[in-house]
């Protein structure tokens, strides 16, 4: 195994960063209205002409920046689930805790106005709602003291099933109006981007990897057990509770103001992990640079594919990463059946 030094680490993380801004460029050109990536440049920097600045400073430049911030969050929270839980096909999205942060996020869209509350509590309540949904998940698949990948699979498809009939539930007494909003918002649409939302959804990323990185080694000697990891120094218990908050404020966030868009959790830190190996000093930083890129693409071919047709990001991400999905859980149930 490659031995990951200071360079190395600064030269693949520019690398992704590289990738990303070209990913950002692409996104901001691509559209309607097709700019050059060098009229692209010029707008950003404060040149060409005022319908260029306007194009890609007022209408792109928001929805893009809101696609990298939501992007990473979810590959942060995919990295992160697959490192506490020891098992590849750990995602917000598959394992339910993207339906939670949802449900809570419904429940106020449909009910705040009545209650009292504005459209600031859709956020938190979308934390709580994918805190729930972890803690649900850790209790009923963790109940015999082991996380089994099979036990972890199927408490994810069942919660996903109930949250999915109570956010049905919650539309249809909210009315038929605000029911067909809600069903256009779970799909994972990014077309009402506005720049405080992705200010909020930055602020919860930033706070995630705060938890995260310097919890990296830790993260790789927990691959080794909870046992071993424990007699080498890592405060097992408590790593878990603060990266399971992490991780739902991450998800939380990033759900209140896109919708479900799946399996980005799931497609970047599997990729990446097959390049750059399992160590998580790499990995972390790698999956929020990867999961930006990836879902800004995503984003530009969903709005510009079908020639003035949008499509909902989260159908995109849905065609790449279900059959990857069925993939990795074949592999998975053929190298349990080898041992």
């Amino acid at each position: 195994m490659t031995l990951l030094t200071k360079r190395r680490l600064a030269v693949l993380v520019a690398g992704f960063a590289l990738l990303l801004s070209a990913s950002i460029v692409a996104g901001l050109a691509i559209g309607p209205s097709g700019l050059s990536p060098q009229r692209v440049i010029r707008a950003l920097a404060g040149g060409g002409s005022p319908a260029d600045a306007d194009i890609v400073l007022r209408v792109r430049l928001p929805r893009v920046v809101l696609a990298a911030l939501v992007g990473a969050s979810l590959s942060v929270a995919g990295v992160l689930f697959q490192a506490l839980l020891r098992n590849p096909l750990a995602d917000p999205y598959v394992l339910g805790v993207s339906g939670g942060a949802a449900l809570g996020a419904v429940a106020v869209m449909a009910f705040g106005a009545s209650l009292g509350l504005g459209y600031a509590f859709v956020a938190p309540a979308a934390f709580l709602g994918a805190l729930a949904a972890t803690i649900l998940l850790f209790g009923v698949a963790g109940a015999r003291g082991r996380l089994s990948s099979t036990s972890l699979l199927l408490t994810g498809v069942v919660f996903n099933a109930f949250a999915s009939a109570a956010i049905v539930f919650v539309a249809s007494l909210a009315g038929l109006a605000e029911g067909t909003s809600i069903f256009l918002w779970l799909i994972g649409n990014l077309s009402s981007a506005r720049t405080d939302e992705a200010l909020g959804v930055a602020v919860f990323l930033v706070a995630g990897l705060g938890c995260a990185v310097p919890l990296a080694r830790g993260l790789d000697l927990l691959a080794l057990g909870e046992e071993p990891a424990t007699q080498l120094g890592v405060d097992v218990p408590r790593m878990k509770r603060l990266l399971l908050l992490a991780t739902a404020l991450m998800v939380g966030a990033a759900v209140a103001v896109s919708g479900l868009v799946g399996f980005v959790g799931l497609i970047i830190p599997h990729l990446l992990r097959l390049v750059l190996g399992p160590g998580h000093r790499l990995l972390i930083p790698a999956g929020a640079l990867g999961g930006a890129a990836f879902l800004v693409l995503c984003d530009t071919v969903a709005r510009s594919l079908l020639d003035g047709r949008e499509l909902p990001v989260g159908a995109v991400t849905a065609l790449v990463g279900g059959p990857l999905f069925l993939v990795l859980l074949r592999r998975e149930q053929g190298g349990r059946g080898m041992r």
